[in-house]
Parts: structure tokens; C-alpha cells; sequence
């Protein structure tokens, strides 16, 4: 073999970072090394796997196309060097999840996952959909949670669990005696809502896409929870997921709006790269996700 896997780590750290420095200080390596061994790799096979203009480095079309290869090669030799050393199979894993999955659902799947598999360390990421998913395809997490729908050439997306937000109000608010909420009522309220690029707007903006240009939205926050407490604070009306809403309900801080002529049903996805190499670790993870249930 003309090439070590101390290389390969060369190259995928540079890959995800695009800096010479900053892929040094996460290899604990000098700067010089990290050049040295970049520029052995491709010196050896005659190839070029980054463009460099001044100080600027940037993976070009034949490093983009390794990339995949060199991620699956590595994570399969860090398999197998966990197993001789007769640690958990299991190793590392490094999950990212949009915000309603990890406030509410992730937590308890990371508490199932680490009993089960107590030799584990699972690092968690919640973020937008947007966020996360950029995160897989640059190989930073080994598998995502998402809410948001999304289409990405080097993405595996697969539907996990079913959803639906919910419109809800203070129970003071002026529409929370109404049976049924009108098109016009939508439009005349005040509205907190999540940021754009997150899944829970991109399912609202969807649902309601004939009334977006006129609805009026005051607020657009980052959290769910900020949004609940806005709402129970009478600032306006919300729409999240039912499953973050359900303990507010039972306490009656919070009371769900009916909108029937509108649907605002969902999916949650699994997300993992095409090239990513299905670990122990990931292959046990799935199995948990699906075995979750969501009432």
C-alpha cells in the first residue's frame, strides 16, 4: 500500500476545514506536518486534490470525488481498531438533530442508545434543518434527525416518523373560543413563528402558502420553547409541533386552535451521506429510531 491512513486524516481534516491551521489544530499536528504529509499524498500519485490561490486552500473536483472514499476507508479502519482493542463496537457517534427532534425526542433515544450500549460516546448537535443537513454532506455528523423536507444530491433521506404542527394560543387570546379558525382569522392575527431555513416553517409556509404575503408575523424565534412562552405571554398566536405541545396543554398554559381547512401534517427523516460507511454504531441507532413510537 503507497499510502497511510495518517494521510488519509490529512486529507479529509483539510477537506472539512479548508484551512491548513485549523485541520493542524484538530490532528494536534504543527502546521508544517499537516503541509508536509498533504503534499507527500499527492506528490506520490501525481495528483492535486486541492486548488490553492494565495493563502486560500479548496477542495477541487478530484478531491470532492475521493472524499467519499477516504471518509468510508478511515471510519472502517477506526471499526476495526475498536474491535481489536476489544472496546465497544459501537465507538463514537455523532448525531445531529433539528430542534423539535432534539429538545423532545433525541434526549431519550440518547439515554436508550447509552444504557444499551454503555462503552458509546454519542455527541449531540440541534440546529435548523438547514444547518444539519450541510453538516452530513461535509461528513461533521454521522447521521441527522430532520423535520424539514430536503433534497440534496449526496444526501440518503428516508421518512421516519409522522407529525403535525399545531396552531395554539393563550388561553386569553381572543380566538381561543372560536371552534374553528377562518382563513380571515389567520390573516388577522398576530404571529410568532420559527426562522426560516428550520422544518416547522417550511411545513407552516407550505400550509398556508395562498396567505404568506399577508399574514402578519411579528416575532421569528430560533426556539420552540421561546415561542411557547411568547405565545402563553399573549404576544400572539404559534404554530409548532404537537409533540411540543403537549405538556402545555395538559396544563392548560397553552390551548390548540383548530384550522381545519389546512394541513399541516409532516414527516421526521433520517439523513445520512451516500458515501457515509454504516457503522455498528449507526446501524444500532436506526434500529432504536424506528422502534420509537410518538403518541
Amino acid at each position: 500500500m503507497h499510502y497511510t491512513l495518517r494521510q488519509l486524516e490529512v486529507f479529509l481534516a483539510v477537506a472539512r476545514s479548508q484551512n491548513i491551521s485549523r485541520a493542524a489544530e484538530a490532528l494536534a499536528m504543527s502546521q508544517s506536518a499537516v503541509s508536509g504529509s498533504l503534499s507527500d499524498f499527492e506528490d506520490h500519485f501525481d495528483i492535486q486534490l486541492f486548488d490553492r490561490i494565495g493563502k486560500r486552500i479548496q477542495l477541487n473536483e478530484l478531491g470532492r470525488t475521493l472524499r467519499p472514499r477516504a471518509e468510508a476507508l478511515l471510519e472502517q479502519a477506526q471499526d476495526l481498531e475498536s474491535a481489536l482493542k476489544r472496546h465497544s463496537e459501537i465507538g463514537r457517534l455523532q448525531i445531529g438533530a433539528t430542534m423539535t427532534i432534539g429538545n423532545y425526542l433525541a434526549v431519550e433515544l440518547m439515554a436508550r442508545f447509552m444504557r444499551e450500549q454503555p462503552g458509546a460516546y454519542v455527541t449531540l448537535e440541534v440546529a435548523n434543518t438547514a444547518e444539519i443537513a450541510q453538516k452530513v454532506a461535509n461528513f461533521e455528523l454521522d447521521i441527522a434527525l430532520i423535520e424539514g423536507e430536503l433534497t440534496h444530491p449526496e444526501l440518503e433521506i428516508t421518512p421516519w416518523l409522522e407529525d403535525e404542527l399545531t396552531v395554539f394560543a393563550a388561553p386569553q387570546h381572543p380566538l381561543a373560543k372560536r371552534q374553528t379558525l377562518s382563513d380571515q382569522d389567520l390573516l388577522d392575527a398576530t404571529w410568532i413563528l420559527r426562522e426560516p431555513g428550520s422544518g416547522t416553517r417550511q411545513t407552516f409556509e407550505r400550509a398556508v402558502h395562498d396567505l404568506l404575503s399577508r399574514l402578519n408575523i411579528m416575532l421569528e424565534l430560533q426556539h420552540t420553547d421561546a415561542i411557547m412562552r411568547a405565545v402563553e405571554a399573549g404576544l400572539g398566536i404559534g404554530c409548532v409541533s404537537r409533540i411540543a405541545l403537549q405538556d402545555a396543554f395538559k396544563r392548560g398554559s397553552l390551548v390548540p386552535l383548530a384550522v381545519s381547512q389546512r394541513d399541516f401534517r409532516r414527516h421526521f427523516y433520517f439523513v445520512v451521506h451516500r458515501h457515509k460507511y454504516r457503522s455498528a454504531g449507526i446501524q444500532r441507532w436506526l434500529a432504536l429510531c424506528r422502534e420509537l413510537t410518538v403518541s
